[in-house]
């Protein structure tokens, strides 16, 4: 799907790729200058041009592979969930001092400094190649310019990103909150799925709650007070058990919509449906507070 130049589609998606980038290249840009942090000034420049050469070319390379590989079944589906696990990641909490394994020890020659930058950003470019791949709805010229804005990002911004997130870190919610929706945009765009989420629409509402939920969820599970943190886990786990009834409806041809039943087997179903996650939640609940009794315990002893 090419979208139209300066259309309002086409500067949403740019925008969101822009987030994309913001978020997700700081990691590289860190990389960068610890990397090349102890060469002399000159050989530092050297470094950065030939990094930032060779990270274009494994960038063009990996892009031209999305663009292709996007149409391949199942893969807007894996894309999506691949999304989900960098949002988390990104959101969840990290030691100062694991920025990344490549980066522990600041190169001492110019071959070994461009060689860890170009394997450091083919490690972590993935993700942000597939997540402007799904922002960018097969755009060629979106995908494009995705690219060229990550590489000055990558290479001059470092700096700039590290302080935006250290004053302001709804940054990294906002770039969680993008890569959730470009998760949820491509789940529902998965040739696999399309036809199914059409004969279940209010299905999409649901998916967007579960995927936003579970991509968010390091985020506000730090912010949540203590007897309030299980939400962290019945919400979706509820939401999961509400998909779990429209796949059985749609596999086994039953009704469990509302109250349409017309037998008392669909009765049981719906019942079971709506009230069946409850003794679940209670076990769920009582463990936890076994567990946690456990180890406080522990800690007195």
């Amino acid at each position: 799907m090419e979208l139209e130049f300066f259309s309002a589609a086409f500067l949403s998606a740019l925008f969101a790729i822009i987030l994309i980038d913001l978020v997700l290249a700081g990691d590289n840009a860190l990389i960068i200058g610890l990397v090349a942090r102890n060469l002399p000034k000159n050989t530092q420049n050297k470094v950065i041009f030939w990094g930032t050469f060779g990270a274009i070319a494994i960038r063009a390379a990996m892009a031209i592979l999305v663009v292709y590989i996007l149409a391949v079944p199942g893969f807007m589906l894996g894309g999506g969930l691949a999304l989900v696990w960098i949002a988390r990641k990104l959101l969840t909490p990290e030691p100062d001092a694991a920025a990344n394994h490549l980066a522990k020890a600041p190169a001492a020659t110019f071959a070994g400094a461009v060689r860890t930058i170009v394997i450091a950003d083919a490690v972590m470019g993935v993700d942000n190649v597939l997540a402007i791949g799904g922002a960018a709805h097969g755009s060629i010229l979106l995908i494009v310019l995705g690219l060229a804005i990550s590489v000055p990002i990558i290479v001059w911004g470092s700096q700039l990103v590290i302080k935006l997130v250290d004053r302001y870190p709804s940054v990294i919610l906002l770039g969680g909150a993008v890569l959730a929706w470009t998760a949820y945009s491509m789940i529902v765009r998965e040739p696999l799925l399309v036809a199914w989420f059409e004969a279940h629409p209010a299905t999409k509402l649901v998916v967007a709650i579960l995927i936003f939920s579970i991509s968010l969820g390091p985020w506000y599970s730090e912010r949540l007070a203590e007897h309030m943190k299980p939400l962290v886990v019945l919400l979706p786990a509820l939401l999961v058990w509400m998909l779990a009834f429209e796949v059985a409806a749609s596999v086994w041809k039953v009704q469990v919509d509302y109250l349409l039943a017309k037998d008392e087997g669909e009765y049981m179903l719906e019942g079971l449906r709506w009230l069946g996650w409850l003794p679940l939640a209670a076990l769920f609940l009582w463990v936890r507070e076994q567990l946690a009794a456990r180890t406080r315990r522990a800690a007195r002893s």
